[in-house]
């Protein structure tokens, strides 16, 4: 290797350790609310605002979880936000791969038309559509209930739009062989074009199942009763109207994240795989 090839190649390591040094020390920066919201969640009410802010507290208050999950029916929240958020992905799921497949895989007069109509109900913010849904709930006597829950945000044209950039890029030679066989168009969705999108589902369920357990303001309109809501507002509880437990909700906060944090570390790898085969990597 020559002088010059030596010193081309010395120059990309070190800009490889630059970028990796950038990117630490961004990641660092955005953990640091995180890191501080657990130290707040282990102090005592006296060490919260004090000048200047300390770090860890003197000592670790582990009470502060106890007095926040038994303070509130935790239990309860935790429970319908696992059912409501597992439903609607699943239901999501469901429908907007139905409507990618007709929209990708199926001819029928009109459809990019309706294509186009469906993609426009993206531009239209949730806070416009929340009176309407909220009045139409409200007409079918669905308020304060698991529907009004899970039926709303169970159906999106977001998903639908990411599968059916995915199911574009499969060959219709599988549908036509298909069909030769005596497959109808179900047969193939089901047993073809799902099982060959597998990365690309499994993104997408982990970004509707988050959006679902993040999710404050549709549960905190449609639910009355501490047994129908969910770990959001949950958590809005802690905020009184002169005053807010800090330290108890950054507890309840800590314990609210564990499913979030589960989730992603166990399906990183096909977060990512599918983030880039579903469209959304910038290809």
């Amino acid at each position: 290797m020559t002088t010059k090839e030596t010193s081309f190649v010395t120059r990309i390591k070190w800009g490889h350790v630059a970028l990796h040094l950038l990117l630490i020390a961004g990641s660092l920066v955005m953990l640091l609310p995180f890191f501080w919201m657990l130290t707040t969640s282990f102090k005592q009410p006296s060490e919260l605002f004090t000048y200047p802010p300390t770090w860890f507290p003197e000592n670790l208050e582990w009470s502060n979880y106890e007095d926040a999950l038994t303070s509130m029916p935790f239990e309860r929240f935790y429970f319908n936000s696992v059912f409501v958020a597992s439903t609607v992905t699943i239901i999501q799921i469901l429908t907007s791969s139905l409507a990618a497949f007709a929209f990708a895989r199926l001819q029928f007069r009109g459809r990019d038309t309706i294509f186009t109509l469906y993609l426009a109900a993206l531009m239209i913010p949730f806070p416009v559509l929340l009176i309407p849904n909220f009045i139409i709930v409200n007409k079918l006597d669905w308020l304060d209930t698991y529907w009004a829950l899970i039926i709303p945000p169970a159906f999106s044209a977001f998903s639908t739009f990411l599968l059916r950039q995915h199911f574009k890029t499969l060959p219709l030679d599988l549908d036509e062989s298909a069909r030769i066989d005596g497959a109808t168009s179900l047969r193939i969705w089901w047993n073809i074009i799902l099982p060959l999108s597998k990365t690309s589902i499994a993104a997408i369920s982990i970004l509707v199942f988050l959006g679902s357990w993040n999710d404050f303001l549709w549960p905190l309109v449609v639910t009355n009763s501490d047994s129908m809501q969910t770990v959001p507002v949950g958590l809005n509880s802690f905020q009184g109207q002169y005053s807010v437990k800090w330290n108890l909700l950054m507890a309840a906060a800590v314990v609210a994240m564990l499913p979030v944090i589960i989730i992603y570390a166990f399906a990183q790898k096909w977060f990512i795989r599918g983030i880039t085969m579903s469209g959304m990597g910038g290809r």
